[in-house]
């Protein structure tokens, strides 16, 4: 079994105990960082799959996905911050 395998396999089961803390968050920021934390374990998970495969398409998706992440916390922090986004 390779080691990108291992990692890749330890990084899911990491993020279902983040989704538990997701779904039963008991304050709204435990569960935005819950959700940043699963986006970080996704990026990973993408990027080593493009090793393991040779496809730097997945490298793009990451890209792609990171960026959208970002600007969706951004957006949850602005309106938590002033009660509207736009």
């Amino acid at each position: 079994m390779s080691v990108y395998l291992v990692i890749v396999l330890a990084l899911c089961f990491t993020a279902l105990l983040c989704t538990y803390r997701l779904i039963s968050g008991p304050t709204l920021p435990d569960r935005i960082v819950a959700a940043q934390a699963i986006t970080t374990k996704t990026l990973a998970i993408l990027t080593l799959l493009a090793f393991m495969y040779e496809q730097m398409i997945f490298l793009d998706i990451s890209l792609t996905y990171a960026v959208l992440a970002f600007l969706s916390v951004l957006a949850v922090a602005r309106y938590l911050e002033r009660g509207k986004v736009g």
